[in-house]
């Protein structure tokens, strides 16, 4: 899982961390923080799913789900096989 947080945090910085802003981390607000907008956490499913073979509902798809890397890494773990 420690691969998924990686590739989950350096895709979230290479797209949506502006160079010379603060370093995220793991447990880095990222929607109630401000860094990621509802337009962007839908380009950020769109990749996981791509990436990890996976479909995510809508109704998952929250902003809750989404406020960190620890808990997109929750959400994709139900449904990676």
């Amino acid at each position: 899982m420690d691969e998924i947080k990686d590739i989950v945090l350096q895709y979230i910085i290479a797209e949506y961390i502006e160079e010379g802003a603060d370093k995220i981390s793991y447990d880095t607000p990222l929607i109630s923080g401000g860094i990621i907008d509802s337009f962007s956490m839908v380009s950020l499913k769109r990749f996981l799913e791509n990436k990890y073979k996976i479909s995510i509902p809508d109704n998952k798809s929250t902003p809750e789900a989404f406020d960190s890397v620890n808990k997109i890494c929750v959400l994709i773990r139900e449904f990676v096989k």
